[in-house]
């Protein structure tokens, strides 16, 4: 950017003063104000604040939370050149605190009124140090997270204390592990700039989860999976004012595209004694002040902006004028172990100070209000009773008067009950959906120009309706290719020929689907078998917030239902009575679905029909029963397969490219996770099918990608047992009704994506299913003339495709298969789940 002026620092100051946006360089003047200047900047940013204490219902209201401070491991495996929280194991006397240290530490707090619990600990110590190894394997613990998670659960019975987990670097699958045990978690980003990690003496130079990007996908991941985070930069460690900038409006992305951002912290650099950085000189008041000044215009009015009040050397005041609006945990208990030399002020004097400055201090919890009060996706049933014990539901704040007390960890009894539009499965071909959207479709989603932002170009390029242009020696080539070695042109070397068939239009794609027809005469003959199967649904409340999804519904919302385990069991006793051999059954992901519920149902089923094939349950939903009953995913699939599941459904891939599953899905599980859960499936002794939902904000690279995927799983495991494409459906998909997505794939598109799934799988997976439901009777006869197989099911119910906008009914009879089997010229034959004949 051009240097800094006070020219430019008043244009600034005139744009924020209007209300208008700033962008990047102009915050970066901003952060030069001085004097008078700097005043008005103070002013604008508090200004700015007040809005958002009005709108949220608490004017002049700063908070703070009542806390403890456990020091779970001061062993890391990182080398931050500023710290003295890490240390070495030599100088400690246990790697980490016992289960009963912990509970000491949280018992003194809650007879002191302390309602939070702040774990701080290492990055994942075990990873670098064999005697915190060592101390794990010897207590029965797999990680440094799993002792975390027991731990957390443990002060939740004990002690009553809402865990705060600040454990560092996680992933979305841990995420979703920890999630349930506590209210809220963190990690300072830091800093985006890159160079301090990767440059010898950065100040994280040789600290793996100090790298940004790593940061970044975290403050993401736990958007996906609903957490409530804080997060946060720390200044003055080298980093240019542009840098600073820089993070600045990461944060503001993730927050705007998610809605977790509970609180964002500024604080500054202090030198400490025994670091390699300690000659580095502390960051200015003046410059922490501009720096909160600056955050608060570019967060807006309702970000929660907090400064450690034992950094800033008494400077309340200023730091008020400057937008903050929490003072941060404060213990009367424990001291600052990542700052020890720096105590926390009394709570008496900070309200006090707080009071000097025109504001009143209200103790909040360490979950904040707003996420409180919206409940539901943010808060796992389990420790509803645990916030609510504390909470005044009013406002969301916290009881000051409220004194915590151990309660059960558990799911509430009555949290769980079957109602709602139970007879959705029938109704919604006759009377339709409520409504072509969800009553929460402004904000469940996150910000819609965020995620339009993340679109590829190929893929609004062939939203556009754009075929890329294909050179017709690589058509012929790849059609060459195609007749002689399908599987080959999975392999990178021969990607321009495949391209150029995905790209395929006129005679060549007729060319290319009447290959893909020879290669299924080869291998499945004429035969278009089928499975008479029921659908049942059991739940479609769910919070994820996937883009595409029209099914999901709020638990209060007029279409939402939920079927208790008997009525499962009737539906599947119903579809055996009328020939069905398969139920599928799939639900949303229900916060309230009791961790027993999977089970529940698959022992359900066959206890009432033996002979059904539990054909149940996607990866999504098991990694999140998973997650929830604090088990490995294989531990997971062995019990269920111990109660009776048979084999699981490969939906909740679409795309396997986390690029497009982001936008597409928000919070679904990535890729690998996917992949994780399939894979572990197969090695189990549970087979799986595979899908692919195309043609919504995807272009045709990825479906390759998305081919070669499951090709690679099919030769480790073998468990596939079909592919099953499924044209996306637009009509009341929010993506689309947004404006992002395109309106489903074409009909030249549908046409390659089944015939070259044929060529692309050949030799893998034998067996290639076109949707019906999806692609009405045309479209199903000219895929099965296309190298397709096999047409499903006969459904009985489908709910799912029908909610989004399909027009081509939810149930088909055993003789309209056979009708669709005969208008391709081909006769029918019914089959089992995994292609035996019946």
């Amino acid at each position: 950017m051009a240097d800094v002026t006070e020219a430019s620092i008043r244009r600034a100051l005139k744009r924020a003063s209007d209300g208008k946006a700033v962008d990047a360089d102009e915050a970066t003047a901003l952060l030069a104000a001085e004097g008078p200047l700097l005043d008005d900047l103070l002013a604008i940013a508090g200004g700015v604040r007040d809005a958002g204490l009005r709108e949220a219902g608490r004017p002049g209201v700063v908070t703070y939370s009542k806390k403890v401070f456990i020091p779970l491991t001061r062993l890391c495996r990182d080398r931050c050149h500023y710290c003295t929280f890490a240390t070495v194991p030599h100088r400690l006397p246990a790697a980490f605190l016992e289960r009963d240290e912990v509970l000491a530490i949280a018992r003194e707090g809650a007879a002191q009124g302390c309602k939070e619990a702040l774990f701080t600990l290492g990055d994942r110590p075990e990873e670098r140090w064999p005697a915190a190894r060592q101390w794990l394997d010897e207590r029965g613990y797999d990680s440094t997270l799993d002792y975390v998670r027991a731990c957390a659960i443990a002060v939740l019975e004990e002690t009553g204390l809402l865990p705060h987990l600040n454990p560092g670097v996680l992933s979305w699958a841990e995420l979703q592990r920890l999630k349930p045990v506590a209210p809220s978690m963190g990690m300072m980003l830091e800093t985006t700039a890159t160079r301090l990690w990767s440059e010898p003496g950065g100040p994280h130079y040789g600290s793996p989860d100090k790298e940004p990007a790593v940061r970044l996908r975290v403050l993401d991941d736990a958007g996906r999976v609903g957490v409530p985070f804080t997060t946060g930069i720390l200044i003055g460690i080298g980093e240019t004012p542009a840098e600073r900038v820089e993070a600045i409006f990461a944060m503001r992305h993730t927050a705007r595209e998610f809605g977790h951002i509970q609180e964002v912290i500024i604080q500054n650099f202090r030198a400490k004694p025994d670091t390699a950085m300690r000659g580095m000189p502390d960051a200015e008041l003046r410059e922490l002040a501009a720096t909160v000044a600056v955050a608060r215009v570019i967060l807006g009015p309702r970000a929660r902006i907090q400064a450690p009040p034992n950094l800033i050397a008494g400077e309340y005041s200023l730091l008020l004028r400057a937008g903050i609006d929490d003072w941060g945990g404060v213990s009367p208990v424990t001291p600052d172990h990542v700052n020890p030399e720096r105590p926390w002020p009394l709570i008496e004097a900070l309200r006090q100070h707080s009071r000097e400055a025109g504001f009143e201090l209200r103790e909040r919890l360490t979950i904040y209000p707003e996420y409180v009060r919206r409940g539901e996706n943010w808060l796992d049933p389990r420790l509803a009773a645990h916030v609510a014990a504390l909470a005044d539901p009013a406002t969301g704040l916290a009881r000051e008067e409220a004194m915590p007390a151990g309660q059960p960890w558990q799911e509430p009894d009555d949290a769980y009950a079957a109602g709602g539009r139970t007879d959705l499965f029938a109704s919604i071909d006759t009377e339709g959906r409520t409504g072509d959207r969800r009553g929460d479709f402004d904000s469940v989603y996150g910000d819609w120009d965020e995620v339009a932002s993340h679109v590829s170009a190929e893929a609004v390029a062939a939203g556009a309706g754009k075929v890329v242009p294909r050179i017709e020696s690589d058509v012929l080539a790849g059609l060459k290719l195609a007749a002689e070695d399908p599987g080959a042109l999975l392999d990178p070397a021969h990607e321009d020929k495949a391209m150029a068939l995905f790209n395929a239009d006129g005679s060549a794609l007729d060319e290319l689907a009447r290959l893909a027809d020879d290669l299924r005469r080869e291998v499945n003959g004429d035969d278009v078998t089928y499975v008479v199967n029921r659908n049942i649904n059991f739940s479609n409340v769910c919070y994820v917030g996937c883009r595409f999804c029209a099914f999901a519904q709020r638990e209060k919302d007029a279409d939402a239902y939920r079927l208790s385990v008997e009525q499962v069991a009737d539906r599947a006793e119903e579809a055996w009575r009328d020939g069905a051999t398969e139920v599928c059954m799939q639900g949303g992901i229900d916060p309230k679905l009791p961790v027993t519920a999977y089970a529940d149902l698959v022992r359900a089923v066959k206890r009432r029909v033996p002979g059904m094939h539990v054909h149940a349950f996607s990866p999504m939903e098991i990694v999140t029963g998973s997650a929830k009953a604090g088990v490995s995913v294989r531990d997971w699939l062995t019990e269920l397969r111990e109660a009776g599941l048979d084999t699981i459904p490969g939906t909740a891939a679409e795309i396997l490219d986390d690029d497009v599953r982001w936008v597409l899905t928000k919070g679904k599980l990535p890729a690998s996770a996917w992949i994780d859960v399939v894979t572990t499936a197969h090695q189990v002794g549970i087979r799986s099918s595979s899908t692919m939902m195309y043609g919504h904000v995807d272009h045709p690279r990825q479906w390759l990608g998305h081919f070669r995927v499951l090709a690679g799983i099919q030769d480790v495991t073998g468990g596939f047992t079909e592919f099953v494409a499924l044209p996306f459906i637009h009509t009341n998909a929010p993506i689309y009704l947004a404006g992002i997505a395109r309106p489903g794939p074409t009909w030249r598109e549908n046409r390659v994506v089944h015939a070259m799934a044929r060529i692309l799988l050949h030799g893998r997976i034998g067996n290639i299913q076109c949707s019906w439901v999806k692609l009405g009777d045309a479209g199903t006869t000219a895929m099965l003339n296309g190298g397709c197989n096999d047409l499903g099911g006969t459904l009985m119910e489908e709910t799912i495709s029908r909610m989004a906008g399909s027009e081509h009914g939810s149930a088909r009879t055993v003789a309209q298969l056979k009708e669709l089997a005969a208008a391709a010229g081909r006769p029918a034959a019914e089959r089992t789940t995994v292609y035996g004949r019946r």
